[in-house]
């Protein structure tokens, strides 16, 4: 079983100033990986994302960038099951919106230092409240579902007008399940009701 990564202590720090601190300290160890190492990983990324989405008819995924778990081949996959995939893309004046994915050529960098998008209508954050299952990215996640993000906040948000009925799961190398300790939490953030690895699915059943 992977060991669970040494996190710093973040217990004299306030909330804002741990996550950072942490997230500064989880990407520098994700950097490690090799291109060959996500690679193998993004297979069983996809069949674990497949066995968490069995019967669904849509998913909100998201497109990784570098050093990030790999999840092109799991979108992939949804779609030739027929399962309609849907990703983040910048809309109107920069706004954060959502669009269906139509195939990996269809996917274009529309903007600097963000991941592939694709090119279709940008719809609301309203459109989230249609899909049956909804994976999220994550640097770390605890056992209570505290989800330590990138740092936008947008995740936070858009959950907001979710299906209480689509269970939410963030996609994490299985080093970055925290079970030692309690992830830092601020006000707005909204915990994940599952965990996906490249090696398990973990429900955490106590926040369902």
């Amino acid at each position: 079983m992977t060991s669970e990564i040494k996190l710093p202590d973040t217990a004299t720090q306030d909330t804002e100033d741990a996550k950072q601190l942490l997230r500064d300290h989880i990407r520098d160890r994700r950097k490690r990986r090799t291109d060959k190492q996500l690679q193998e990983l993004s297979l069983s990324i996809r069949d674990q994302v497949l066995s968490c989405t069995s019967g669904a008819h849509s998913v909100a995924f998201y497109v990784s960038v570098e050093h990030e778990p790999a999840t092109l081949p799991a979108i992939e996959a949804l779609d030739a099951a027929g399962v309609r995939v849907l990703l983040p893309k910048l809309g109107p004046g920069l706004s954060r919106s959502w669009a269906y994915f139509t195939g990996v050529d269809d996917l274009q960098a529309l903007s600097p230092n963000r991941p592939l998008e694709p090119t279709g209508e940008a719809l609301d954050h309203m459109e989230l409240a249609s899909v049956d299952v909804i994976i999220t990215p994550a640097l770390a996640v605890d056992m209570q579902g505290n989800r330590l993000g990138q740092g936008g906040g947008w995740y936070d948000r858009a959950l907001d007008v979710s299906r209480a009925s689509a269970p939410v799961y963030a996609l994490v190398f299985a080093d970055e399940v925290i079970t030692s300790r309690l992830l830092p939490v601020a006000s707005h953030d909204v915990p994940v009701d599952g965990i996906l690895t490249p090696e398990r699915v973990l429900w955490l059943s106590d926040n369902s």
